[in-house]
């Protein structure tokens, strides 16, 4: 698997993404409960908001998934990255926040 853990996104380019109050919300593969996905859609935000830096971010949504819903998650934040991966069920949702996708699961 391949990620770019802080480089791809300038803190310009994230301070633009904040800016922007149309933030359009695109799921691309989900096997998470609704209740759930608006969770992890709702965690990026408010690390947006937070941080500027990807591994940042990452590293919020998954400390906030960690203490409400148990560990382990995983968290991949970022415009350019390929995956494969192994996660419990129920445990996955793929979205677009923007431009910056993020790739949150629970496995281990």
């Amino acid at each position: 698997m391949q990620s770019s853990a802080s480089g791809d996104v300038s803190s310009a380019s994230i301070e633009r993404l904040k800016s922007d109050a149309k933030l359009m919300v695109v799921i691309k593969a989900v096997d998470m409960e609704e209740e759930m996905q608006q969770d992890a859609v709702h965690t990026a935000v408010q690390a947006m908001e937070k941080f500027t830096v990807e591994k940042d971010i990452a590293a919020f949504v998954k400390r906030e998934f960690d203490k409400k819903y148990s560990p382990t998650w995983h968290c991949i934040v970022g415009r350019n990255f390929g995956s494969y991966v192994t996660h419990e069920s129920h445990r996955f949702v793929y979205f677009y926040l923007g431009t910056i996708a993020f790739l949150l699961f629970k496995s281990g």
